[in-house]
């Protein structure tokens, strides 16, 4: 039924619990395959993608290409990016197939889903961080790709896929889906905090959000991973 999509870059820390998540899921077949699509990891990626029985595919670096990779090759008739250091919390795929199952029986459903956004750290930055992408995604519909999207094969067909951008690959995909064809589930995705404990919340922010308005001005993407990282 779905077919889950995950790129990696030296994923090898983050990679093991967001593949434990998809478990259940596959259990109860509603995950039918995983592929793990790398672009040129030196660590142990590979081997802990195939442990877990996951197809290890690699591509050129960029999480546009390595996507758009990913999703060639993969089987299912909905496909789920999910970013390596995301981890779906419990409940996630009970929700998604009654999402899938209305989105089959209703052509004018929305073919597309985000899950909530959740950092893995406490505290009052992470929760105020959190409520402010929630504001996002109500007003803006416009999610990122940490909280995953679960896509219909059609809808990411007929909305021209994941283009080979090393960064905003996500944005771009989701402006051309539009906010009539995406749902925000109730599911947490539950992210990696570690780029905002280094940085600090209001400086990675900060950054994030910079990066966002170049992109809406037009600035080439290749410049904007420079910021980025």
């Amino acid at each position: 039924m779905i077919s889950v999509v995950i790129p990696t870059l030296n994923s090898e820390a983050e990679l093991p619990a967001t593949l434990t998540a998809l478990v259940p899921a596959a259990i109860e077949g509603v995950v039918r395959d995983v592929i793990v699509v790398d672009g040129g990891s030196s660590d142990g990626t590979e081997k802990i993608a195939e442990m877990a029985g996951a197809d290890f595919l690699r591509a050129t670096k960029g999480r546009g290409a390595q996507l758009a990779a990913g999703a060639q090759a993969a089987k299912g008739d909905w496909l789920l990016f999910l970013h390596a250091d995301t981890v779906l919390q419990d409940g996630w795929f009970q929700e998604a197939v009654r999402f899938m199952e209305r989105a089959g029986q209703n052509a004018g459903y929305p073919q597309a889903g985000a899950f909530r956004f959740r950092l893995d750290d406490d505290g009052v930055m992470p929760r105020l961080l959190e409520f402010m992408v929630h504001l996002r995604c109500q007003v803006f519909c416009a999610p990122y790709g940490d909280q995953g999207l679960l896509i219909s094969r059609h809808a990411y067909l007929q909305a021209g896929g994941f283009r080979a951008m090393p960064i905003m690959e996500d944005i771009d995909l989701v402006r051309r889906l539009g906010c009539r064809r995406l749902k925000m589930l109730r599911s947490e995705a539950r992210t990696s905090a570690v780029r905002y404990q280094r940085e600090g919340y209001l400086r990675r922010t900060s950054r994030n959000l910079f990066c966002l308005m170049l992109y809406y001005l037009r600035v080439p993407p290749r410049y904007l991973v420079r910021i980025y990282e």
